[in-house]
């Protein structure tokens, strides 16, 4: 006698309904789009939508890699996997063998994601619940810190009218992320800032050696922007944390020890910071990466993390490093 789930199965598909059916008592059961069952190994297989050409490879012990490649053609030769070890941590980096060797690339993406890991952190340790943005951009770092899990307040910088209006409307839907049309410096002024060089818009002329590294210093146009202190605007953003334990975030391209200059006595505030900092200058009368550092340390913070943000091709010399710093003394007090 059919039992009552055999009936279901065979009466599913008169609704519409794709069933596959992975054995006794599990099944896959979706809406629209046809599912195919491809086999890994005795024991282990996948599940999933057959629009499309998928390959399946193997990345190490018990690690598969299933591929979608619209482009592969019948017969061609399933693409390799390399599963890598990350010490004991139980993680593995995937690494496709056929793709060429780059290793400066790989560097540069893995400090990425790990300094954006290491900042997380350090932000849900020291229980940060105001994250200053100075330099946003388009919002690129705030939305960053969302995926990754923070939901505390954002307050957001930008000086040039075409990226403000990009950040404006990146956060239009996040009632916790203010954003502020204006740079930060020493004092409240009125400056002109390059701007035309994407990401790079600097109040800083490029160096002769920023000149040679990068084409789209050749051309620049000019704006006028609003600059303030933070100090003065400090009370504004924080209104309405009960205990507020803010973290100062800085890429203002060679600007950054202005920005802290100008928030005074309230940087003891701050229960951490992240400045990109550089070795070699890419902006005339840019500190260098010493310099900037001891000012911090002067200010009470210690490294936690340096992470390399560009490096030489021809040398392999780091350029420029995002620099995260945290106030030891702010950390909780370790659970006894």
């Amino acid at each position: 006698m059919q039992t009552l789930y055999r009936r279901l199965l065979t009466f599913l598909p008169r609704l519409g309904l794709k069933v596959i059916d992975l054995g006794p008592g599990t099944a896959v059961v979706s809406r629209r789009g046809g599912r195919t069952r491809i086999p890994l190994e005795p024991g282990a297989d996948v599940v999933a939508r057959d629009n499309g050409q998928y390959t399946v490879t193997g990345a190490g012990k018990d690690t598969w890699v299933v591929l979608r490649d619209r482009s592969a053609r019948a017969g061609e030769r399933v693409r390799e996997w390399t599963g890598v070890r990350l010490g004991d941590t139980g993680a593995r980096l995937l690494l496709d063998r056929r793709a060429p060797t780059d290793e400066r690339r790989i560097q540069l993406a893995a400090a990425e994601y790990l300094c954006a890991q290491h900042v997380a952190a350090m932000l849900e340790l020291y229980g940060v619940n105001c994250v200053f943005d100075v330099g946003a951009n388009a919002g690129q770092y705030a939305r960053r810190l969302r995926r990754l899990g923070y939901r505390g307040r954002i307050v957001s910088f930008e000086p040039t009218a075409d990226a403000f209006a990009r950040l404006r409307e990146a956060a239009r839907d996040d009632p916790d992320w203010q954003v502020r049309h204006c740079g930060l410096g020493r004092e409240d002024t009125v400056s002109t800032i390059h701007t035309g060089w994407n990401t790079m818009n600097s109040l800083l002329p490029p160096s002769d050696y920023g000149r040679d590294r990068y084409r789209r210093f050749a051309t620049s146009r000019t704006e006028q922007i609003e600059i303030r202190r933070l100090d003065t605007l400090m009370d504004e953003a924080l209104d309405g944390i009960a205990d507020p334990r803010p973290f100062l975030k800085m890429d203002t391209q060679g600007y950054d020890l202005e920005v802290f200059a100008g928030a005074g006595q309230r940087v003891a505030d701050f229960v951490g910071l992240q400045s990109e900092v550089a070795v070699l200058r890419l902006y005339e009368g840019s500190p260098r990466m010493s310099e900037a550092i001891a000012t911090y340390e002067a200010g009470g913070f210690e490294i936690t993390g340096m992470y390399p943000v560009t490096r030489e091709a021809a040398t392999g010399r780091v350029v420029e490093f995002d620099c995260v710093m945290m106030r030891a003394k702010a950390a909780p007090e370790p659970a006894s």
